[in-house]
């Protein structure tokens, strides 16, 4: 005789992993730029929402440092890339300019990371995400779910957690720059400080060191004019 009777079966959730990149120091023309790749099991994300991330720029870099171990302890891959001066100046200078170069060096995190995201959140510095999301899936043979926004590190908090480790590598690069050559304000070519800073470089050394980004029109008039110089004193 069949007989009938009710059978639960347990569905289990299934979480996938999400990254986030974003990047720190992209317009200052002093020092590397640091783009970072978080990911983070999607499970953990309250986790991290609890942690009350958001853009790096709004928060001071005191609280950038006691959220940074606080982030790493709950990710579960992390991949940080400190691109020199040399390397940025190379791509502004002819090789499809800083959105290629960012484009280039989250492909190769993606590839380079032991726990690949299925679905990948970009802070695109294009105006045109979806063509910054077409750039970075000509470097990856099987690329991700991209989904790429401007302003995506106040949006998404896996972006806001690449950005604050992004921006406390790049505080402390500076840190070991400003340590041998001296305080040089905030490195944006804006800052009368950070001109006269590259003044002085050019007028002690007649040139910039490896910190320098040579490719920056700031950079590029303070060194024709100190060459200027240097032939009228001859």
């Amino acid at each position: 005789m069949k007989t009938s009777g009710f059978y639960a079966h347990r569905i289990e959730t299934i979480y996938v992993l999400v990254g986030g990149v974003d990047e720190a120091g992209r317009g200052p023309v002093i020092g590397p730029m640091v783009l970072v790749l978080a990911v983070i099991d999607e499970s953990k994300l309250g986790k991290l929402e609890e942690l009350e991330v958001k853009d790096s720029k709004e928060l001071s870099p005191e609280r950038r440092e006691e959220l940074y171990p606080e982030i790493v302890k709950l990710l579960d891959d992390l991949v940080v890339v400190k691109i020199l001066p040399a390397e940025i100046d190379a791509f502004v200078e002819g090789r499809g300019g800083l959105n290629e170069l960012e484009a280039l060096k989250t492909a190769q995190m993606v590839t380079q990371a032991k726990k690949r995201p299925e679905i990948l959140y970009v802070d695109a510095p294009d105006p045109n995400p979806a063509k910054y999301v077409q750039r970075i899936e000509r470097y990856l043979q099987d690329p991700p779910r991209i989904i790429a926004e401007n302003g995506a590190d106040a949006k998404y908090p896996i972006v806001s957690a690449a950005s604050i480790v992004a921006k406390v590598e790049r505080d402390r690069e500076v840190k070991k720059i400003e340590e041998r050559y001296g305080s040089f304000g905030t490195g944006y070519p804006h800052d009368d400080r950070t001109v006269h800073f590259l003044e002085n470089l050019v007028q002690k050394n007649g040139g910039f060191p490896g910190i320098v980004r040579k490719s920056w029109s700031t950079a590029k008039r303070i060194l024709e004019r100190g060459t200027q110089r240097s032939i009228l004193d001859w």
